[in-house]
């Protein structure tokens, strides 16, 4: 596997990498759900190029978050994606992908004015930042995406439509542990107390499906519903526990496919998200 460690060598090398080229951008301390990732890009890049970033991106950070403390075990990211067999790695510094007078940015102004952009100002912003850059130096003919994160994958889909990136986007579904909880790099912040208890974010957003299944119910008190069933956890605090459409991600006046029950709660002092995505495959109303 090949690591570049600059923009300035990546541009150069992108050129000559064997086509279709498929992109995992990360960053870093991955898990079985980023392997997924690759997993697909290797379905995808058949006879091309799997290449995958890890960048702990400054932008998408507010003052006070995680950024210091984000885990960054960069040799064993490294092995896990040569086993994997990715071909490429791009693993810059923040000092080379931002110039200390850097004045030009990306602004969502739509999609990013709820759920966790309501919590995080700015952090959509950074993100479409990032990967508008990666996007603009890999070229990549696909770039596969959590649907864990599915206010990102939504936002980076409408960048991608809005600024004409020739790019195809590819959701790859949420790998989970045994219990049902999503995997995330943020697992590791949680304590063994907090950790038996997160499992209760999927197990109400299954349920916030099947109740919308039975009918009956508003949204109001579908979303009141989720956000009490949560709070039973000790460590928890929902931030936000609701019911959109999962292309605008505005609030649904009726409980029918498409919809997306999402959630970001702190258990403790760590935020994890999870979703449910009910749709015409998985319910009928």
């Amino acid at each position: 596997m090949e690591l570049i460690a600059t923009p300035v060598d990546l541009h150069r090398a992108a050129r000559q990498l064997p086509r279709p080229l498929a992109l995992v951008p990360t960053m870093g301390a991955l898990h079985a759900g980023h392997l997924a990732l690759v997993a697909r890009a290797q379905e995808l890049a058949a006879g091309g190029t799997v290449a995958a970033s890890i960048f702990v991106n400054p932008a998408q950070f507010r003052p006070g978050e995680d950024l210091g403390r984000y885990p960054r075990p960069f040799a064993q990211d490294r092995r896990l994606l040569e086993a994997a067999g990715c071909h490429l790695l791009f693993a810059p510094t923040a000092e080379s992908m931002y110039a200390a007078d850097t004045s030009v940015t990306i602004r969502e102004n739509s999609l990013s004015q709820t759920m966790c952009g309501l919590a995080r100002p700015g952090h959509f912003d950074g993100v479409c930042l990032v990967v508008a850059k990666l996007f603009h130096l890999f070229q990549p003919d696909f770039a596969l995406f959590g649907q864990k994160d599915f206010q990102q994958l939504t936002i980076v889909r409408r960048m991608v439509r809005d600024l004409n990136f020739g790019v195809q986007i590819v959701p790859v579904p949420t790998v989970r542990e045994p219990d049902g909880l999503a995997m995330s790099s943020r697992n590791a912040y949680l304590s063994k107390e907090e950790r038996r208890e997160a499992p209760i974010l999927y197990r109400t957003l299954r349920g916030a499906a099947d109740k919308c299944l039975q009918g009956g119910i508003t949204r109001s008190e579908l979303e009141g519903w989720m956000s009490a069933e949560i709070g039973q956890a000790r460590s928890s605090r929902v931030d936000y526990a609701v019911a959109v459409h999962p292309e605008t991600l505005q609030p649904k006046t009726d409980l029918v496919p498409p919809m997306l029950l999402a959630a970001a709660v702190f258990f403790g002092t760590t935020r994890l998200l999870d979703n449910y995505l009910l749709d015409h495959a998985n319910g009928t109303l």
